[in-house]
């Protein structure tokens, strides 16, 4: 499901980059790779390549991985120049698309903001820059809406853990209704997991109200994001 949605979103920035070639690789395990792909541009002719790692925030794939993968192509091909663009973090297309979800999450569940906590879940990264930007973009949401209460929580690698935090606010006795607002592009693995992990503490509270927010996404704005990033790598 995720891959289907990362083409689809290669669709919809290829719309948004009209008559800019646009080819959409893969770091590991699935085809194309990213030899795969930069061998495609410079087939098509291309002399520059601006490489939109699609990421949330900074971590090992951002400055490790993908750089070295970048490098071997670029030692194959030294008449290719590229920049990277930096990773999607708290763009402002990204920031109203999380606004969006969270809006349509509350008023499904009906309950008044002031009884209704949000909890921001994200993947969780042994990087403290990644940790940190989670935390940042947190603040960000709190700062846009009035819930009684906004915190952060990670699936993995990272304090505190989605479980954890949802038992203290579920025992707390001061909410009517958790919100949980995943923050991941895609569906897959990890956004079924934290359901689960949901699915769990409403039912060991049952008197309160529970809501999932939809992952991101394969949304035009999204595409919109990685577009700036590029504009933003060219000004450099």
């Amino acid at each position: 499901m995720g891959t289907r949605q990362f083409f689809e979103l290669r669709d919809q920035l290829d719309a948004v980059l009209a008559g800019t070639p646009v080819q959409a690789s893969l770091l590991e395990f699935q085809e194309p790779s990213i030899d795969q792909g930069w061998d495609t541009l410079v087939r098509q002719g291309v002399n520059h390549i601006h490489v939109a790692p699609l990421l949330l925030f900074a971590a090992g794939h951002a400055k490790q991985d993908i750089p070295q993968a970048i490098q071997n192509c670029q030692q194959r091909t030294p008449h290719i120049t590229h920049d990277q663009c930096r990773p999607l973090s708290r763009n402002q297309a990204i920031i109203d698309l999380i606004l969006e979800r969270v809006e349509s999450n509350h008023v499904e569940i009906q309950t008044d903001s002031s009884r209704t906590a949000l909890v921001m879940t994200g993947r969780g990264s042994f990087d403290p820059c990644a940790t940190s930007d989670m935390h940042l973009l947190r603040h960000l949401i709190e700062s846009r809406t009035n819930f009684a209460k906004v915190v952060t929580a990670f699936y993995a690698m990272a304090n505190p853990k989605l479980p954890e935090v949802l038992e203290k606010l579920a025992s707390s006795n001061h909410f009517d209704a958790i919100m949980v607002q995943p923050h991941l592009l895609f569906e897959g693995r990890l956004y079924q997991a934290i359901i689960k992990q949901v699915e769990t503490a409403a039912t060991n509270h049952q008197k309160l109200q529970w809501r999932v927010g939809n992952y991101l996404g394969p949304e035009v704005r999204v595409a919109e994001a990685i577009a700036t990033r590029i504009s933003q790598s060219k000004i450099k």
